[in-house]
């Protein structure tokens, strides 16, 4: 497989767009269709998650049909997912959490890839093992924008992408912070868009969320 950008460098990940959309993908046929709009919107980075048979062959899809595309895989939660994952084109890999087996194998991948976190230990525990950048899940259920608030001073070399319960009203409020360098979030993907297949109400969407924040 050939991809259309050069490899992302892990540094840059949380800093490709201030939202990352979160894709569930029921059939491969959406796939490039969906990205296309993405991407249009200006929301190049697409994580895919894990969760349907097909998820793989979207992410195929994806790295080898859409040019602008960042595509990822998310829901990511064994080595050997890590493994198919990158064969089949995911240029980094999310995890809604983590295990030193785990973090073992996304380290060896090859591509950048964000962890997911929850508590202050974990945080600790990841940078101990060099790793600064983070997914923070359920990040409003685990505490929100308060939470990530406190953990600013003490650990102001973590960085983080929070997801979960993230919609454009909460958003702006968490890329304000100083250690939050995007955000997940599915709110550009409505149901009944993708079902109608109605890829420039998901354009426009992904626009209004790319303009979210103003990117330097």
């Amino acid at each position: 497989m050939s991809s259309p950008l050069p490899s992302v460098p892990a540094a840059s990940v949380l800093d490709l767009a201030p939202v990352v959309p979160v894709v569930v993908v029921n059939e491969v046929a959406d796939a490039v269709p969906l990205a296309t709009a993405l991407v249009a919107g200006g929301l190049p980075a697409i994580e895919v998650t894990l969760r349907t048979g097909c998820a793989l062959d979207a992410i195929r899809a994806i790295a080898d049909g859409v040019p602008g595309a960042v595509v990822g895989a998310g829901t990511v939660i064994t080595p050997t997912q890590v493994t198919e994952c990158v064969a089949a084109g995911a240029r980094f890999l999310v995890s809604p959490g983590w295990t030193d087996v785990l973090l073992d194998a996304m380290k060896a991948s090859g591509v950048p890839f964000l962890p997911g976190v929850s508590t202050t230990s974990e945080v600790v525990a990841l940078l101990e093992r060099g790793v600064r950048e983070m997914k923070f899940f359920p990040a409003q259920a685990a505490g929100g924008t308060a939470y990530l608030r406190s953990l600013a001073g003490p650990l102001p070399q973590a960085r983080f992408c929070p997801t979960g319960g993230i919609g454009p009203t909460y958003a702006p409020d968490y890329l304000a912070l100083p250690n939050v360098g995007c955000v997940g979030g599915t709110w550009m993907l409505p149901e009944d868009a993708i079902a109608a297949k109605d890829w420039g109400r998901v354009e426009s969407l992904a626009r209004e969320a790319a303009a979210l924040r103003p990117r330097g």
